[in-house]
């Protein structure tokens, strides 16, 4: 069977003199799903065995922000700066309001963007990500820092970062990267000078006088899913449950046995339970 995340052609659409790069698939009809990518991550770091499940039900739209893979202009140096990029987008884009899912990242990125541009977003979906500097929100592990600013990404420090020590995150790491990797001609890989920058967005983010949104996190009023794995060692899984409970209408869901990477370990339920979240009649209470 041929993959819809594969195939999908690049597209471009220019804002404010930028071009910026995105693929749209999946079907035709229906509230569109917007997809923000994590710390160095492009379009073609999305698991197509994920991506291709969350498809079925929905269009599905991958987006390169700015200075990422062949989107044109400078990375933004703040996760609010990113978030008003990647508003415009939207706007532009994908008929509003769309349902967003944010990875990492670009879960920073979502929550910062459904802040300042509410009437935007119907759903949101915040996997393996937190809300800032606050009471009970722990940073990386130690071990990140240095890996995260390798020269370049290779399956053992996708393995390290994204996946558990055990038999089961060392398969997933292997087939993820498989996957991760089939599409011809990949975009290039985030450049140094970008990922710096992203970087300091992160340090802003999590700074306690930094655009965190911890303290903005009861304005959110719309339907939140949290997610994570059990041993996130790049944003510890505590700060799931504390983002869940500050959430006015949140649910989460654990993983078990797996990390960072959860959702393409655990593609197809993850895309599931995305599935049931975004299907849910309005008028339905989180489980």
């Amino acid at each position: 069977m041929t993959s819809p995340s594969l195939t999908a052609p690049d597209l471009f659409k220019e804002l404010d003199g930028t071009r910026f790069a995105c693929r749209r698939f999946g079907r035709p009809d229906g509230v569109p799903l917007v997809l923000l990518s994590r710390f160095r991550g492009t379009m073609d770091d999305w698991n197509p065995l994920f991506v291709d499940a969350l498809a079925e039900a929905r269009p599905v739209i991958l987006f390169d922000n700015a200075g990422i893979g062949r989107s044109e202009g400078r990375t933004p140096g703040t996760i609010t700066e990113m978030a008003v990029t990647a508003a415009a987008f939207v706007a532009a884009v994908a008929d509003p309001p769309v349902d967003l899912l944010g990875f990492s990242l670009g879960g920073y990125v979502a929550q910062r963007l459904t802040l300042g541009r509410p009437e935007l977003v119907r759903r949101l979906v915040l996997a393996g990500t937190g809300p800032g500097a606050g009471e009970g929100i722990l940073p990386s592990n130690p071990q990140v820092a240095p890996l995260r600013s390798a020269p370049e990404m290779d399956p053992a420090t996708l393995r390290a970062l994204f996946f558990t020590r055990s038999p089961a995150g060392a398969r997933a790491a292997e087939e993820v990267w498989h996957r991760t990797h089939q599409r011809p001609r990949r975009e290039p890989g985030v450049p140094s000078e970008s990922w710096e920058r992203q970087i300091d967005a992160i340090a802003h983010w999590s700074s306690a006088d930094g655009d965190g949104a911890y303290d903005s996190l009861e304005r959110l009023s719309l339907p939140v899913l949290v997610a994570n794995g059990s041993d996130d060692v790049m944003i510890p899984t505590v700060n799931s449950f504390v983002m869940s409970q500050r959430l006015p209408d949140a649910e989460l869901v654990i993983y078990p046995d797996s990390g960072h990477g959860f959702l393409f370990q655990y593609a197809e339920l993850f895309a599931a339970r995305v599935d049931e979240f975004l299907d849910r009649p309005v008028h339905s209470t989180a489980s």
